[in-house]
């Protein structure tokens, strides 16, 4: 059940169906590929996949416009140091995104019967399905981004209800949360809408011809804060228990039991009444005329007699009564399986945990080897702590060697202990104190049933203390709060989201009908603390055998639990933390080194892209090939750069093939190559004239003509255009300032501590850092050269210039794009100038370029700095093959040695 050999290890490659994970070996996948995964989800992945290369054929003008812009346009996110930085979804995200609007737009899905064409089993039946309306199940592995799916959905729904004049769709949308916990969750991405505007939800207005965020008119309701109710653009965000039918009475702090209030939303009836509710929310939702449900950690969601199913169908009811009907369902989450372990037969997408783990979208699960658990025991006491003292200080030795790695990187880390009942785990809380100091008053002890739910009544705290319990839980990654540890009760079920637990201790057992609970029981640790990073997390994960067992269980959901000495005074194999070495009695201040930042040398000035004449790009023409009528049916368009298949045109002979569908396409290709952020609407008529008039020999040519579509399609077009166009347009908006300033200096002391994966270093005497780490396919050249560098008398400092330093040029690149270019080591010399050092193994084909950039750089920084006292900054380029024949003893030699580039 191993991943296929050509499954990509980045989250953002795309997931081809024949690569993708199922439960059992590689040689099984053309009998029992389809066989195994949920019924529905092979044929759907496969359609899914074959429309997204043919350019989304069948959707709505609004769901290809949305499409384009989540997933085909650029989007730079400011960060808190007001750089940019590029901002993606994951291909997980948007195969489950386009699935729902293929199902939607493409096939006309409506309800069970249309579902059930997708049936690769031979064993869906009509039965199988409970609701009379449109419900699709998205499978999302735990942290793989559920929240962001759903906010493009809602999205989606709203703009094609508004942009669609025969849409099925509403501009109402009600949003549900199992428990208060996941309720407060999804607050904290929806209030204030944040999450449609921070991320980049919502298109700019007038692409593809539309004001996208003037026309997104939608309040947000949570709970029973409800404003005024207008007639559509009401999204309602919501506990499941504020929309039940009028005889479920909703869980209040008010109950005498208070476990409905805190987790379950089916547990036991609660016996007290709701006393706060000041507006009757169920009844609104079931009186206006159109309305979508959205439900979050769904698998809540698995029996018909529930409180939660009844109470949609009653929603849907209510509008069959005024000749309407719900317009959707969707449901995401990690486990949707009934109590027997049977997938819902809904599911039409799935991101299992294994995928998430080997894309690092989630931390790799590892467990103690076998000799660590060897030395583990159940010692014989009545007392539950000592009984277990074993794995109790395992797991504290775990912790502290994760908490000491993370706390450098500005992080919390966590330890989780699960016990068996609510009589131990004060006890066990206590005895954490008293064997690990730095626990002192740092333990959080959550009273939850066997269920997960939270009941506090065994503790005896009253209201105010309950509610700070709940939000001391949520906010424990925050070095705001004391704790460092939690014990609990199995564990806290969704919503719990919090991303620095690194140890899980289990001292407990599971008997279970269901196979949710063991992602579940992972799922609390298996968020990221660190984004933006591909460098690899894990999660320690022991206990008792029992418990153990019931972990490795998950390795029939295809994930490999990877198992490493732990205890003994085994060193914990993670990631590399490199940071100034203030501990080695190195003097910081003497090997630090100054590097001014500039200005940007380089700059576009998009306002000069309308000054763009298509009959001035001096291109050559091309031949027209003649075509016949059947060659002419089928066009295929691939993207410029990748030769992917982006879409393709079926003609069917009963009129001419729609150009304009090929002008915005390369239009939008080249916005995304070029990396121009906005432009469509003067690029599109440019491109059009250039195909029209200058492309072809013999032009003008008739673009209606399926014969010209046919040659559009060829791959000398889509070269030439590129190349052309990119090359004009660089000349008009690419341009020199002519001068750099000093805006501010980076301080090599001033560098955060940050990881990397584990790989070859280097202890350096003379560098900042603690070590120096090569690159994993530079084959050792950099660690050889940082030794030089180490041992030359007359280097006084040096370091590699790691990406966390912030030192690189900006500068443009042969094909005239602009780029940026970062160096790979910083030197200074005895005599106090600041020598900027490109090695390479092999030559690169802006390599030229680099270095012109490079030595306008340490012209204008030399300038700059001996203006106002300071040092100056010189280069130089040092090649493999020459440093392994010359081996210079000093950095003078090397210079005298090492000249290109110079002059």
């Amino acid at each position: 059940m191993a991943l296929h050999h050509d499954f990509p290890r980045s989250p953002y490659a795309p997931l081809l169906p024949e690569t993708r994970w199922f439960p059992a070996d590689e040689t099984l996948r053309a009998s029992s590929y389809e066989k195994l995964l949920p019924p529905l989800v092979a044929r759907i992945r496969e359609e899914v996949a074959q429309w997204r290369a043919a350019g989304y054929a069948g959707a709505s003008e609004t769901s290809r416009a949305l499409l384009r812009w989540w997933f085909e346009t650029e989007h730079a996110i400011e960060q808190a140091d007001r750089s940019l930085a590029t901002f993606r979804y994951y291909f997980a995200q948007r195969e489950a995104v386009e699935t729902v609007l293929w199902l939607h737009d493409a096939r006309k899905v409506r309800d069970r019967h249309d579902l059930m064409r997708f049936d690769a089993s031979g064993v869906v039946s009509a039965s199988m399905f409970d609701e009379d309306w449109p419900r699709f199940v998205l499978k999302m592995a735990t942290g793989a981004g559920k929240t962001k799916v759903l906010s493009l959905l809602i999205a989606w729904c709203f703009f094609h209800k508004t942009y669609e004049s025969d849409s099925t769709l509403a501009r109402n949308i009600l949003l549900i949360a199992p428990n208060i916990i996941v309720l407060d969750r999804l607050r904290a991405d929806f209030d204030g809408l944040r999450i449609f505007f921070n991320d980049p939800v919502l298109p700019d207005n007038g692409f593809e011809g539309r004001n996208w965020r003037d026309d997104f008119q939608i309040s947000l309701h949570v709970q029973d804060e409800v404003r005024i109710v207008r007639p559509t653009g009401n999204l309602f965000l919501s506990n499941i228990h504020r929309v039940y039918l009028g005889d479920v009475p909703e869980p209040s702090l008010a109950d005498e039991d208070l476990r409905d209030y805190f987790l379950s939303p089916f547990g036991p009836k609660p016996v007290g009444k709701t006393t706060d509710s000041r507006t009757d929310l169920g009844e609104i939702v079931r009186e206006i005329d159109e309305l979508a449900v959205f439900n979050d950690e769904a698998h809540h969601v698995h029996d018909p007699r529930m409180a939660w199913f009844k109470s949609i169908q009653d929603i849907h009811h209510r509008m069959l009564q005024k000749d309407k009907r719900l317009a959707v369902q969707i449901d995401v989450t990690a486990t949707p399986r009934h109590d027997n372990g049977a997938i819902f037969v809904q599911t039409v997408s799935d991101y299992p945990l294994v995928e998430a783990i080997a894309q690092n979208v989630v931390k790799h699960p590892v467990l103690p080897d076998a000799a660590s658990r060897a030395r583990l025991a159940e010692h014989k006491s009545a007392i539950f702590s000592e009984r277990y003292d074993d794995y109790l200080r395992l797991a504290i030795e775990e912790w502290r060697a994760s908490y000491a790695e993370h706390e450098k990187l500005g992080k919390k880390a966590v330890l989780f202990v699960m016990v068996d009942d609510t009589r131990n785990c004060d006890e066990v809380g206590a005895y954490l104190e008293k064997i690990a100091p730095e626990l002192q008053g740092a333990v959080l002890v959550i009273h939850t049933k066997a269920n997960g739910e939270i009941s506090e009544a065994a503790s005896g705290k009253s209201r105010e203390e309950l509610e700070l319990l709940r939000s001391q839980a949520n906010a424990i990654d925050s070095w705001d709060s004391p704790y460092k540890a939690i014990v609990s009760v199995l564990v806290l079920k969704e919503g719990w989201d919090v991303r620095n637990v690194t140890v899980i201790c289990g001292l407990r057992a599971y008997a279970a009908k269901s196979n949710i609970l063991p992602e579940q029981t992972l799922g609390r640790g298996l968020r990221r603390m660190y984004f933006g990073s591909d460098v690899s997390e894990t999660i320690s994960v022991l206990g008792t055998p029992v418990f153990m067992e019931f972990v490795e269980s998950i390795k029939a959901e295809g994930v490999e639990l990877e198992q490493r000495p732990m205890g003994g005074g085994s060193a914990r194999q993670e990631s590399l933390i490199v940071e100034v070495d203030g501990t080695g009695g190195k003097d910081i201040n003497a090997l630090d080194i100054a590097l001014p930042r500039l200005t940007r040398r380089y700059q576009r000035d998009y306002k000069r892209l309308e000054d763009l004449d298509p009959a001035s790009l001096g291109n050559p023409r091309l031949p027209l090939k003649p075509f016949t009528t059947e060659q002419t049916r089928e066009i295929v368009f691939k993207t410029l750069l990748a030769d992917d298949v982006d879409h393709t045109i079926m003609l069917d002979g009963a009129g001419p093939g729609d150009w304009r569908s090929v002008v915005g396409f390369f239009a939008r290709q080249l916005l995304k190559e070029l990396r121009l952020v906005g432009g469509y609407d003067v690029l599109y008529p440019r491109v059009r004239e250039f195909m029209r008039v200058y492309l072809f020999e013999g032009g003008p040519v008739d673009l209606d003509d399926p014969v010209i579509l046919r040659n559009l399609s060829e791959p000398a077009v889509g070269k030439v255009l590129f190349d052309s166009f990119s090359k004009g347009i660089n000349a008009l908006t690419v341009h020199d300032t002519g001068s750099a300033r000093i805006e501010d200096y980076i301080r090599l002391r001033h560098t955060r501590p940050f990881r990397t994966e584990s790989r070859a270093w280097l202890p350096a005497r003379k560098s900042v850092f603690n070590r120096i780490v090569g690159e994993p396919h530079a084959g050792g050249f950099e660690l050889v050269f940082a030794k030089f560098l180490d041992d030359a008398p007359d280097v006084a400092s040096f370091a590699k210039n790691y990406l966390a330093v912030g030192f690189k040029l900006d500068y443009v690149r042969s094909n005239g794009e602009l780029s940026n270019y970062v160096p790979d080591f910083i030197v200074k010399a005895q005599d106090g100038t600041v020598w900027i050092v490109e090695t390479k193994g092999r030559e690169e084909l802006d390599l030229p370029q680099k270095m012109a950039r490079l030595a306008q750089w340490c012209l204008d920084a030399t300038q700059a700095s001996i203006a106002d006292g300071g040092p100056a900054y010189r280069f130089v380029y040092v090649d493999q093959e020459g440093f392994t024949r010359t081996q210079p003893s000093t950095f003078a030699e090397l210079y005298a040695s090492f000249r290109d580039f110079q002059d």
